[in-house]
């Protein structure tokens, strides 16, 4: 058996009125391509999946993922299931720089290193959320194992492999920028970048100034190395459970999301569009995706009885839902909920957030 190598940390956050602290327990096991390491918050629920979080390039879980799960109402959904959150080879707090010359793992192989986690910690079903590479890697995972897989939230996915334009594209770019501006650029809009808010600098400053930039680099020639996923719409390529696609209004990939919305099947698929949300709504917009993410998960049949607090307290938010169909520009109807976000149960659907 590979040697397993345990780390414990305890995180500080927000709590909820009459919350404990949540212990964190990081592990890190050995796969056939390296050594991958993982953080675990709570502890295994009786018939239900885990949430499993993968994050983007130029992040790690805590860069990617706190600002959400940090957030109040998520409490309530985090408390029903054992979370865990991955983190790419190198990535890691405190990671040492790679050797020169050091091959780091395709998308496809970081998806082939998932087993070994679950395995490790005796897990047998998952509800994904990925951002960026991170989605990527996820949806890989599930359209080789569907029946681990009982729901992904898809945030940022591009499905399909640079084309030449693009790659020509980009090592034009590369020879004018720096990694970490071309990874700004994958991350935020450009609306954003060109605002020089307060979230873009801080996330300028972590990457330009990270120790591991090296193995940040590694990650981003993977990505941009990935393989078409090839998804069908009526064909076996397809994510056989419940998808919610998520992007931001002029997010970098914007198009590259709803082309993925037109490739998978209607009848499991809803796309959210959320304005005002940059290029990372999972750091911008919390609590619109807190509440997406509790009906997402009602709608698998979790949390039927929940209400959510804010919810009862806000009647401002609206929502335009359109019913999606294979070309996406078929007859629309609109709807409106006090909540700011239609339930889970009417999958095919683009919802259209706004402040």
């Amino acid at each position: 058996m590979a040697e397993l190598q345990e780390v414990h940390i305890t995180e500080e956050k927000p709590l909820l009125p009459g919350q404990t602290p949540e212990a964190a327990k990081t592990h890190s096991v050995e796969t056939p391509y390296g050594s991958i390491t993982f953080t675990v918050y709570g502890t295994p629920k009786p018939k239900r999946p885990a949430i499993f979080t993968y994050h983007d390039v130029g992040l790690n879980y805590k860069t990617c993922f706190k600002p959400l799960f940090d957030f109040g109402d998520m409490q309530e959904i985090i408390k029903n299931f054992v979370r865990v959150h991955v983190e790419a080879p190198g990535m890691e707090e405190g990671a040492p720089v790679f050797p020169l010359g050091y091959q780091y793992p395709s998308l496809d192989q970081l998806a082939d290193m998932i087993p070994p986690i679950l395995q490790y910690l005796n897990f047998s079903t998952i509800i994904g959320v990925g951002v960026g590479a991170g989605a990527y890697i996820l949806s890989r995972f599930a359209l080789l194992n569907p029946d681990v897989v009982e729901g992904l939230v898809l945030i940022n996915i591009d499905c399909n492999a640079k084309g030449w334009m693009d790659w020509a594209a980009h090592k034009l770019t590369g020879l004018t920028s720096s990694v970490s501006d071309m990874i700004l650029q994958h991350l935020f809009s450009q609306e954003e970048l060109s605002g020089h808010s307060e979230l873009v600098q801080r996330y300028r400053d972590i990457i330009t100034h990270a120790p591991n930039l090296e193995n940040i680099e590694l990650f981003w020639n993977s990505y941009n190395n990935r393989r078409d996923l090839h998804f069908e719409r009526r064909g076996d390529a397809t994510l056989k459970c419940p998808v919610m696609l998520v992007v931001g209004d002029q997010a970098p990939y914007e198009d590259a999301v709803v082309e993925c919305n037109s490739k998978l099947d209607p009848t499991k698929t809803s796309f959210l569009k959320m304005a005002d949300s940059g290029g990372q709504p999972q750091l911008t917009q919390p609590g619109k995706l807190t509440e997406a993410f509790k009906y997402f998960v009602q709608g698998m049949g979790y949390m039927a009885s929940s209400c959510m607090t804010r919810l009862s307290r806000s009647r401002t938010a609206s929502l335009t839902s359109r019913a999606s169909i294979d070309s996406g520009r078929s007859r629309t109807t609109s709807q409106s909920s006090e909540s700011g976000i239609v339930p889970s149960g009417s999958p095919g659907q683009t919802m259209e957030v706004s402040s």
